[in-house]
């Protein structure tokens, strides 16, 4: 029998309960002022709430407290098992140790690339480089704001995250100057690629 689904959201919220014991609407609100939702998707509300009930039915999580104040709804606080604690350090460790697929929008895309004329790729890419250094500016300004009053290993992963948006830089960059040379280059007629039969 296979042990509880992992996940990016669950591995947050086990850490946050590790910390202390608190209520979903709490843990979302952390994620965002710790500026973790740049690695960890909660855009939508209902996403903690879900992977919080899912880690209590897995037996990693268990209600502390319920509280109700006024005419406001519940608010069940979730403590961290011993399961959950030791769940959390065999997640934390096999997604520091193993790569896994991730299937991200962009190599798709590149994939797909003939399906715009030339131009049209080479304009894409040119704006993507544009909004790739904003981006590293960003993350620029985010590391040395952490350095001014926390050690280092609270900017890892934005450092991690500097790393890639360079590198693809780098990539976008160069595979636009292919384009622009026409060393890459493809027929396009009648909005779709022709390729010889």
């Amino acid at each position: 029998m296979p042990g509880p689904r992992r996940s990016v959201l669950a591995l947050a919220v086990l850490s946050m309960l590790l910390e202390e014991p608190t209520h979903a609407y709490r843990m979302q609100q952390l994620i965002r002022e710790r500026r973790k939702d740049d690695v960890v998707n909660v855009s939508q509300r209902n996403s903690v709430y879900q992977t919080v009930q899912r880690l209590v039915r897995d037996g990693l999580a268990e209600v502390d407290s319920t509280q109700r104040t006024d005419n406001r709804p519940e608010r069940i606080t979730y403590r961290i098992t011993d399961d959950g604690r030791a769940t959390l350090r065999q997640w934390l460790a096999a997604m520091l140790s193993v790569p896994s697929r991730e299937y991200t929008e962009f190599p798709a895309a590149l994939s797909f690339l003939p399906n715009l004329a030339p131009a049209e790729a080479l304009d894409a890419l040119d704006t993507r480089v544009q909004h790739l250094k904003r981006h590293l500016a960003e993350l620029d300004a985010e590391i040395a704001n952490v350095a001014s009053f926390l050690p280092p290993l609270f900017a890892v992963e934005s450092e991690y995250r500097r790393k890639v948006v360079e590198a693809e830089i780098t990539y976008v960059s160069g595979l636009a100057g292919e384009l622009r040379s026409q060393r890459i280059t493809w027929p396009f007629v009648d909005g779709r690629p022709v390729w010889p039969s």
